[in-house]
């Protein structure tokens, strides 16, 4: 499988699965899962990262163990919507996890999704600095997931219209 847009997503999955959202970033991978309906997404956990062997290993024991049936991976967009060196990190890292299990891979814009992921610990759930510093790119990815799933759940009623 390769790099598809929302509705090859769509089309290349199974009616119900889990999909696992990922907000790759240089010292950490937020990682979370949806309901197997795809309606929600929440946060799993942050993974320190390593050296990609490892990295990749750790997430296709989770990939097999949520038995998800796609990705959507954060991309990290200028926020004017231009492509920087972190992109092609991000592309990077996408390439070489498909290598070790093939599945459909959403890049999804990422823009402010940390930021949001922080706004929404402070404002709902009053949480320290400390709390949201360990949390926060598990947070991001969930963020990153919900609005992949939102997108898919409108194109799935828009077919059925």
């Amino acid at each position: 499988m390769a790099v598809v847009d929302p509705a090859g997503l769509l089309a290349n999955l199974p009616a119900q699965g889990r999909l696992i959202g990922l907000d790759v970033g240089t010292k950490t991978i937020g990682i979370a899962v949806s309901d197997v309906l795809r309606s929600v997404a929440s946060p799993h956990r942050t993974l320190e990262r390593t050296k990609f062997a490892h990295d990749g290993r750790e997430l296709v024991k989770l990939i097999d163990h949520q038995h998800a049936s796609g990705l959507v991976v954060g991309l990290p967009l200028n926020m004017d919507g231009s492509e920087g060196p972190r992109c092609q990190s991000v592309r990077q890292f996408v390439i070489n996890l498909l290598v070790l299990r093939e599945l459909p891979v959403l890049l999804q814009d990422e823009r402010l999704s940390t930021a949001a992921a922080e706004r929404t610990m402070i404002e709902d759930y009053d949480m320290s600095r400390q709390k949201r510093a360990e949390r926060v790119d598990a947070g991001a990815a969930a963020w990153i997931l919900q609005a992949a799933l939102d997108r898919l759940s409108y194109l799935a009623r828009s077919a059925q219209a």
